[in-house]
């Protein structure tokens, strides 16, 4: 693997420092700008000259932008597939960008600016996707990042815009604004109590939409929920953060609500149920990745509850990116089997989880 992480400022994960409002429950808030650029075809019908053309001309932009200096411009059509898994695992590129899946390969042209907090995804479904990405519940915040970085490089490049439509883009639900605003968080209560069915039904036919951990396409696993809009023609940007907002605070109302219930109602048994995820993680020696994903949702809810005390939100956020397949084999240098990558991810969780509470077992 060939990818050099300390290029990236922080890591490209300061988002999982755990800083954010309601860090137990909300991983994190992202907001992208979905834009292309005027005169060229949209992504998946331009040329690779014309992707070309389009990459240099942001690089053009970027660089002369105020503040972007420490930030890094990765080439993502001319990376190894282990490393573009890798930057999909921290959530700096889509998949679609990352072209992880066979019928959909890298786009020529396709690459990534990193800075801190922020990035700019170049030659996606779209010319340009810009993304804020944030700790815990902070969506004023993660549309303010976003909102300076796209008024700055609009002013260098010509956007696609139209009068009556708004900003265009590939796919018509995201014309308009162009925002997707999302929500990752975190509802082992909801399912506990088998209320999440409710939950999620609800949002739908409020205008939001739910997926897994990686947005579009993924499955949900281990209680993770991303919540987003799912269109963004007709209202203004402060609309649709407003009523995002305000649905999210709502879900984490019943979330807490119903962890309550589970303490009153069936405490021994979630007490045993926890404290056996915890056991687990500590000593096991080889675990898949669905199965951390699990026992971290329980450990997690254990912590929320104050069940555990020694063990950090923080921890628990690093272990969900950096457990995954792409960082354990770029942490061991060559590419891992499955049964090798059970058996590292197993290790790497202990030897996390022993650091964060000091114990020496």
């Amino acid at each position: 693997m060939t990818l050099d992480l300390s290029l990236l400022p922080d890591g490209g994960v300061s988002w999982l420092d755990a800083s954010g409002d309601h860090a137990e429950i909300v991983i994190s808030t992202r907001i992208r700008l979905a834009r292309n650029l005027e005169g060229y075809s949209f992504s998946g019908h331009a040329r690779d000259g014309e992707r070309l053309r389009i990459l240099s001309q942001v690089q053009e932009a970027i660089s002369g932008m105020r503040g972007q200096h420490h930030g890094v411009m990765l080439r993502i059509d001319e990376m190894q597939a282990d490393d573009r898994l890798l930057l999909h695992e921290r959530h700096l590129v889509s998949r679609e960008l990352a072209g992880l899946d066979p019928a959909r390969p890298v786009r020529s042209g396709s690459a990534v600016f990193v800075t801190r907090g922020t990035s700019v995804m170049v030659n996606e479904e779209d010319h340009l996707r810009l993304q804020a990405l944030e700790s815990g519940l902070r969506i004023a915040d993660t549309f303010n990042s976003v909102y300076a970085l796209d008024a700055d490089l609009g002013e260098r490049v010509p956007y696609a815009f139209h009068n009556e439509f708004g900003f265009l883009t590939a796919c018509p639900t995201n014309a308009g604004t162009g925002l997707r605003a999302s929500v990752l968080i975190h509802l082992p209560g909801l399912v506990l109590t088998k209320e999440i069915a409710k939950v999620l039904a609800g949002l739908q036919q409020v205008g939001l939409t739910y997926r897994g951990l990686y947005g579009e396409g993924s499955e949900v696993v281990g209680n993770f929920f991303q919540i987003s809009n799912q269109t963004t023609l007709g209202r203004s940007e402060g609309e649709l953060l407003e009523y995002l907002t305000r649905v999210v605070t709502h879900v984490i109302e019943r979330e807490e609500e119903a962890r309550k219930v589970l303490l009153r109602d069936a405490g021994y048994i979630i007490e045993d149920k926890l404290w056996r995820a915890y056991g687990t993680l500590r000593y096991a020696r080889s675990l898949s990745f669905d199965e951390v994903m699990s026992y971290l949702s329980s450990v997690r809810l254990a912590v929320g509850l104050k069940l555990i005390t020694d063990l950090s939100v923080y921890t628990l956020n690093k272990l969900l990116i950096f457990s995954q397949t792409a960082h354990l084999a770029h942490a061991e240098g060559r590419e891992l089997s499955t049964s090798e990558a059970n058996i590292a991810r197993a290790k790497y969780v202990r030897r996390i989880l022993a650091d964060d509470t000091g114990s020496t077992r």
